[in-house]
């Protein structure tokens, strides 16, 4: 099913509304209660929020901030700034204020949607340094309105005033816009220093939908449920998908609910990353230990049984009658109830932003739960390689979607070329520059390879790579994934050793896990800080760094970790609102504990206990 070409994100949107009016466009939890709406309606309150916008002066290519979770209004304001002609500019909702402040100012929004009262009172904080923001809209003004800001009923309401005394002038807006017209700002969040501008015109996204459509992949009847950042372009993509395609998206961006929601939702597919596929393989661990030496053993029963079928289909080798029917009895007593976690009606997940750990992919087809890894960019807006269901090699992240190209530099580095590439770094000409060659190739910063199918393997980040001093090269990302696999206790880990004689490790733990944890201790009261010195705590960490050592060569082995006293968080600058650990901002951060683990004493374990409070934030 290829769509046919569009001039832009409007010309598509329009061309979806008169083809399925009535079908559903979005689900969207209201009181407790999935509520839908139709792309009629849609289209409607997308004329009024546009209409709105105009009336408020924006002209086209004037840039609209959006700083909110994921939730149906920032649809709808996305949608309102395409068919206005403006360029929306994404803010993460959890960025520092010195971001929110910086993306506001770099990209000269004039109008700002806000999530809420708080989010605006953020924004409204550092009004002084903001000269062109003249307009401040909030989704959700149940807390009242600070200053001047006006809610989006309160534009609604002025864009159907200027409708009706503005004859045609809605489409004319919607209609002027062109492919080659810039349609978004995705700041990127990046693991070191500012954050940078990717623009995207219409045609990156309208190449997704053409390029995507042709694999049929996606159609109609499917249903997605998105709980992912609309402010990252893996999200906002999604949301083009379903335009494109014509299926209906269940948006909540509250990941408490993403395990009810699946269960009430039931999805063909969703879109996710990682760790949420880290966090569903502990527990279902967890639970099938907890539940006695006859339910563990069933478990590890099936799912050897599984893993062998899994295996099997993914070599194209016959699974056989016998093994067949053994799976069926390990479906029916235990693959199924994992299924049903899911809703029951799931196709496949599509994993991307970081690197997947195969066992992963391994342990959920096992449950007969398909992962199709894909890899993109911002900067190639999204879905530039992936798997497919009759093509899933697990370890790599697929084929080249059509009309993208994939080479290599001469030290690996992947490079990538076609529509879905982005115009450049908006006012930043030197990083364009170093980013896109003349031959229209963006230098991705990822280190990769062809297998003999094709399907391309990241193996790690150039910048990323550790040059040990006894000249040893060394993937992090590798070391780091095997210390989060099978312990939830560890949320990040940083692997350390550049220039230095031998690796060590930061290791940040999971509040939610370590408080979970200290209930089943009967330990109460008992502060985070507290409970990253506990010595249970610390035996637990010191044998899964052994175990995790056991299966690592000597030169890439851990042989020194700390504990750190605080969880890495966005919020504090660690990591990047995609969850990416900042390795530089950390490594700064914690300088002393590192030093401390290459001081000349006994080869050991050092928790830190150095700092009572988390730091104060470092710029990165």
């Amino acid at each position: 099913m290829k769509p046919p070409p569009y001039r832009s994100i409007a010309d598509l949107f329009f061309a979806r509304v008169t083809a399925t009016p009535d079908a559903p466009a979005f689900l969207y939890p209201e009181e407790g209660i999935w509520k839908s709406l139709s792309w009629r309606e849609t289209a409607s309150r997308v004329r009024e929020l546009a209409s709105g916008l105009l009336s408020l002066g924006l002209s086209a290519g004037d840039r609209v901030a959006i700083v909110s979770t994921t939730r149906l209004e920032w649809i709808l304001a996305d949608l309102a700034v395409a068919c206005a002609g403006g360029v929306t500019a994404t803010v993460y909702p959890v960025s520092t204020e010195e971001d929110t402040s910086f993306i506001l100012t770099d990209s000269r929004a004039a109008i700002v949607f806000a999530e809420d009262a708080a989010q605006a009172r953020r924004i409204v904080s550092r009004r002084d340094a903001l000269p062109c923001l003249n307009h401040l809209v909030l989704f959700d003004a149940s807390a009242g309105l600070p200053g001047d800001a006006m809610s989006l009923l309160d534009l609604a309401a002025l864009g159907r005033v200027w409708d009706a005394a503005h004859p045609g002038g809605y489409d004319a807006a919607a209609g002027a816009v062109g492919s080659s017209d810039l349609a978004t700002l995705i700041y990127t969040s990046g693991t070191t220093g500012r954050p940078k501008a990717v623009e995207l015109p219409h045609d990156c996204w309208l190449f997704e939908i053409e390029s995507i459509g042709s694999l049929n992949l996606l159609g109609p009847s499917d249903l997605q449920f998105l709980w992912l950042p609309l402010s990252h372009v893996f999200g906002k993509v999604c949301v083009t998908l379903g335009i494109g395609f014509g299926f209906p998206t269940a948006v909540d961006g509250r990941p408490d609910r993403i395990a009810a929601n699946l269960a009430a939702v039931k999805p063909t597919f969703v879109c996710v990353v990682p760790r949420i596929f880290e966090r569903v393989h502990a527990k279902v661990l967890e639970q099938a230990l907890a539940g006695g030496k006859v339910k563990a053993a069933i478990f590890r029963w099936a799912l050897g049984i599984g893993t062998e079928v899994a295996r099997r289909q993914s070599e194209g080798r016959p699974v056989g009658a016998y093994l067949e029917a053994r799976r069926r009895v390990a479906d029916a007593l235990v693959f199924e109830k994992v299924r049903r976690r899911f809703g029951g009606r799931l196709r496949f997940f599509i994993c991307g932003s970081v690197a997947l750990a195969r066992e992963l992919t391994e342990f959920f087809a096992a449950f007969g739960v398909m992962i199709l890894e894909g890899y993109g960019l911002s900067e190639s807006t999204a879905m530039t390689v992936s798997n497919l269901p009759d093509r899933n090699r697990w370890g790599t992240v697929g084929i080249p979607i059509p009309g993208m190209e994939v080479s290599f530099a001469g030290d690996g580095e992947i490079l990538l070329r076609g529509r879905g590439v982005m115009r450049g770094y908006f006012g930043l000409p030197d990083e364009t520059a170093r980013a896109l060659d003349p031959n229209g190739w963006l230098h991705t910063g990822d280190i990769g390879a062809l297998d003999a199918a094709g399907h391309l393997a990241i193996t790690d980040r150039k910048k990323d790579m550790i040059k040990t001093s006894g000249g040893k090269f060394v993937a992090p990302q590798h070391v780091e994934g095997k210390l989060k696999l099978e312990m939830p206790l560890i949320a990040q880990a940083l692997l350390h050793g550049e220039g230095r004689r031998f690796c060590t490790a930061l290791i940040s733990l999971s509040e939610e896990e370590l408080l979970a944890w200290a209930r089943t201790e009967g330990i109460r009261d008992a502060s985070y800080a507290d409970l990253v010195r506990d010595a249970r705590v610390v035996e637990l960490i010191r044998r899964h760094v052994e175990h995790v050592n056991a299966n690592l060569a000597r030169y890439e082995a851990i042989r020194r970790w700390a504990i750190l006293p605080a969880e890495l968080k966005v919020e504090t600058g660690e990591l990047t609102p995609s969850l990416k650990v900042r390795r530089r901002v950390v490594e700064q951060r914690y300088r002393d504990v590192l030093e401390s683990l290459y001081a000349e004493a006994p080869h050991g374990v050092l928790v830190t206990n150095s700092l009572e409070e988390p730091p104060d934030q470092v710029s990165p």
